[in-house]
């Protein structure tokens, strides 16, 4: 038997996460320019390992915060993350006034390490939702999620100061003072969630039993290789268009001079996008068209989008440059939902907690791998992350394509 939640318990765990991933959104966009003032190493790999160490971080810590939760509770574990990013969004700040990437890059550490308690918020959702409502309940996580990455390139606008001036410690500093105040909110107002019939929230960091068990479908180990294929593409991407856009002494071949404000304004503008074209039109053609055919078409228009940027650069035109970021994030609000669900379609329903657990910790090795490549390959030349990354996009939709003709969904099919 569940227990019901407490009156609004459900919305403060949507405003902490939501205020938590605002700090996130905040402080993302500047990231990389930041961290490019203070590094030495011209080759980009030192940059590339700051981009890629939160989502090692949190690739490691999710399951270690599950487990941890299940013994002492979701509450002292959300409070614990909590409080580790007022630390660590602090330090973001402190680093920038000190000029000191390695200082930044402890931050970012414990910012992925604070961050990984996300699952552990789900897992609040799970104890406090019956099986019929879980959805809706799951479904906050990602507003929160979607809604963090919106506002919070707005607010660093707000934070960030103008080109001319050196980076300065605000954008950290208001993460850090919106995760304070996500902290109070979970301290006053968020009530313990587990109880004795709560579903076990922590798993190993990477079950290798478990990854043989789903990729033992063929048709699951297509469409493994294809979220493979095409997270790890969009990683490339995202990585370095914040650098590319606003160019600099750093990236003297990038036509590009946004200044902070604008590069905030720009990453609003994808999380806009993303929410809109998520709600309003990919919705709505789920229940029309299937699922290969939409992942599919989300590559392709990612594939098309990547080449756009190309040709942005090479023309020096924002107008084309925004044109090619409009296609890419519609493109991958097509592909990932949809690469997730037809996952599902292909699983053992009594495995499917297994399988889509294998499937996100593919996504995060992708981006971990992305993250990690992207920046040197735009330092050694400025298409290079673009042309590899449609390049391997085109291979995605075909693994696609092949993985949505080739299988079933599992009821359909032989035992």
């Amino acid at each position: 038997m569940e227990k019901s939640p407490r009156k609004g318990s459900l919305l403060v765990i949507f405003l902490t996460v939501f205020i938590d991933l605002l700090g996130f959104g905040i402080v993302i966009p500047l990231l990389p320019i930041y961290a490019d003032d203070m590094a030495v190493d011209e080759s980009g790999w030192q940059l590339g390992a700051l981009m890629a160490i939160f989502s090692v971080m949190q690739f490691f810590c999710a399951p270690l915060w599950g487990r941890l939760s299940d013994r002492i509770g979701r509450r002292p574990v959300l409070m614990v993350g909590l409080a580790s990013s007022v630390l660590f969004y602090a330090m973001f700040g402190i680093s920038t006034v000190m000029n000191s990437f390695w200082l930044l890059f402890i931050s970012r550490v414990g910012a992925g390490m604070a961050g990984a308690t996300i699952s552990t918020a789900q897992a609040y959702i799970a104890d406090t939702t019956t099986l019929e409502n879980r959805p809706k309940g799951m479904a906050l996580i990602g507003m929160a999620f979607g809604l963090g990455f919106t506002f919070g390139p707005l607010l660093g606008f707000l934070a960030a100061p103008d080109r001319s001036s050196a980076p300065g410690p605000w954008p950290g500093y208001v993460a850090a003072g919106l995760s304070a105040v996500a902290l109070v909110l979970a301290i006053f107002l968020l009530p313990e969630s587990k109880h004795a019939d709560s579903e076990n929230a922590g798993h190993r960091v990477f079950d290798l039993a478990r990854f043989r068990q789903a990729m033992s479908v063929p048709s699951v180990a297509l469409v493994l290789l294809a979220i493979f294929v095409c997270i790890f593409s969009f990683a490339n991407f995202e990585t370095t268009l914040s650098l590319l856009i606003y160019g600099g002494d750093r990236l003297p071949d990038s036509p590009f001079a946004f200044s902070r404000r604008t590069v905030c304004l720009t990453f609003a503008y994808i999380g806009f996008v993303l929410a809109l074209v998520q709600g309003g039109i990919v919705r709505r053609l789920a229940t029309r068209v299937d699922e290969g055919t939409l992942a599919a078409t989300g590559a392709l228009a990612e594939v098309i989008g990547f080449g756009l940027v190309v040709l942005a650069a090479a023309n020096a035109s924002v107008g084309l440059l925004f044109t090619a970021l409009t296609i890419i994030v519609a493109g991958f609000s097509f592909m990932q939902p949809n690469l997730n669900s037809l996952l599902s379609r292909r699983s053992d329903p009594e495995r499917q907690g297994l399988v889509l657990g294998v499937g996100q910790s593919v996504s995060s090795l992708a981006r971990i791998l992305g993250s990690a490549f992207g920046i040197p390959l735009l330092k050694m030349q400025l298409a290079a992350p673009y042309w590899v990354a449609a390049g391997l996009m085109l291979v995605g939709m075909i693994v696609v394509l092949i993985a949505s003709r080739r299988g079933a969904d599992f009821v359909n099919e032989p035992a």
